[in-house]
């Protein structure tokens, strides 16, 4: 697979960044692609392991030696047709994903592993620059109506996947735009909107009808849902953790998602009345995720005094411990682009109260240092290390502590079961819930989860609703891929 010997020859080599004082100027993406020559060689690093121990990492089952293979020989149409045949919106995955199958690369043991997720991005936006991806609706139509609720990764794929089984299908999104979380939870500098868009006009080309500003169970009946054969649920695990601690509600402590969805819309000129802004404030960001990340990037962007980030977990080892072996995804310190835009790192830090004056305004943080303890059969707990208290000031503070599971107005109106983490449950063998006709996938089934889990489970939902509607599916299974043998 590629160049027999390119794993010993060629080094791994990633985009670069533009400097952090130019890039924060904007919300604009930032990333400076490789020469085609470049990304070639990167593709011919893949080193014919034998067993590819990344198509066990993706989520999607991705044929990932296959287009390694395509790329180092310069065939890139082939690459993008291998691509998009497990993959239905790399442009996402390619920009968001963390990239499990880098993690699971045989190549990895020994040294960087192949750069996959580069690999995918360039290959896709080749495709659109090329003008190789268009509108590809179904020869014949079943008769058969489906409705998808949540137009996130997950609901986008099921949608293309079975408007391409020949269903109808609409698409039902609560925002004023199609992308969920895509849209207005990751910020632009990550993923610029107009890729959203351009992927848009093809599913709409291919015959998926979208309707936003309609939130089901909320301001459209759950009755109109009886006009379709099918029903799949696949909206966010939205209800979002916060602290129970003293001054949690006072002005100056605001959701991390809120934040973020009030940037994006003005990006895109829209007014937000109240915007939280970190212009010139001391900001502190609990969370040490992806979503505190972005916070800390928004932050630096606004123009903020200082930013700080809060863990409550230990600080991760630089290199794959050994309680996260290969090839499993490793355990070790993520450091973000927005991170090496300004940030104060902590970790074991445990926040006591919000203070705040008298009229209620956020004007400091108390902490106090916490250790992990561990002990064998049970539950790990924390443990306040005493004399650390400590009191940071701060006007603004960011909860980005991740989300506890789906919102429960549709599973009460629909007769859904939940499990005790309130996500709908259905099997992953059948995406099926307890009402037969009704499918869930994606966060709403797992809780909160990468993209590329998302998309996966949509197309695997897709093909159990089709085999519901029709008896049979010809729809793929993970990584078996839409094209033939090539």
């Amino acid at each position: 697979m590629g160049k027999v010997t390119g794993f010993k020859e060629f080094e791994r080599q990633d985009e670069a960044n533009l400097d952090v004082k130019k890039r924060i100027q904007d919300y604009k993406e930032f990333t400076i692609p490789l020469k085609t020559e470049e990304i070639e060689k990167q593709g011919s690093r893949c080193m014919d392991c034998g067993i590819p121990f990344c198509h066990s990492g993706c989520p999607l089952g991705n044929l990932i030696p296959d287009f390694n293979d395509m790329v180092h020989k310069g065939e890139w149409k082939k690459a993008l047709e291998i691509l998009h045949s497990t993959n239905n919106f790399p442009e996402f995955t390619g920009r968001l994903c963390p990239a499990p199958c880098e993690q699971s690369c045989v190549l990895g043991i020994i040294d960087p592993p192949i750069s996959i997720e580069q690999l995918e991005k360039v290959i896709i936006e080749k495709g659109f620059s090329e003008g190789w991806i268009t509108a590809e609706p179904p020869t014949n139509r079943t008769g058969k109506k489906v409705a998808v609720i949540g137009s996130g990764p997950a609901g986008l794929a099921t949608a293309q996947q079975l408007n391409r089984a020949g269903h109808s299908v609409t698409v039902f999104e609560r925002d004023d735009a199609i992308g969920g979380l895509l849209r207005y939870g990751i910020p632009n500098f990550k993923l610029e909107k107009e890729i959203i868009d351009r992927r848009i006009s093809i599913l709409e080309e291919e015959g998926i009808k979208f309707v936003i500003n309609t939130n089901v169970g909320v301001n459209f009946p759950v009755e109109e849902l009886d006009d379709f054969d099918s029903v799949v649920l696949c909206g966010g695990a939205t209800q979002r953790r916060t602290l129970p601690v003293k001054g949690a509600d006072s002005k100056g402590v605001v959701q991390a998602m809120d934040f973020l969805t009030q940037q994006t819309k003005v990006v895109f000129g829209q007014e937000v009345k109240d915007q939280v802004l970190a212009t010139d404030k001391n900001v502190i960001v609990i969370g040490g995720g992806d979503t505190g990340s972005d916070c800390i990037g928004t932050s630096n962007r606004h123009g903020a005094k200082s930013v700080t980030n809060f863990e409550i977990m230990p600080k991760p080892p630089t290199d794959r411990s050994d309680s996260t072996p290969w090839p499993f995804w490793p355990l070790k310190l993520k450091t973000s682009s927005s991170h090496e835009e300004g940030c104060d790192r902590n970790w074991l830090i445990s926040t006591k109260e919000f203070v705040t004056d008298k009229d209620g305004n956020l004007t400091a943080l108390k902490t106090v240092e916490i250790e992990w303890v561990y002990k064998e059969g049970e539950r790990p707990t924390l443990k306040e290390v005493p004399g650390t208290e400590k009191t940071w000031p701060c006007d603004l503070v960011l909860l980005a502590l991740g989300f506890t599971g789906p919102e429960s107005t549709l599973s009460e109106k629909l007769g859904i079961e939940t499990d005790f983490r309130s996500n709908y449950k259905a099997s992953t063998e059948e995406y099926q819930t307890n009402v037969p006709h009704i499918f869930t996938a994606g966060d709403m089934r797992r809780g909160q989860s990468l993209i590329v889990w998302a998309i996966s489970e949509g197309r695997e939902a897709a093909r159990k609703v089709d085999e519901y509607l029709m008896g049979y599916s010809n729809l793929p299974t993970k990584g078996e891929g839409d094209l033939p043998p090539m």
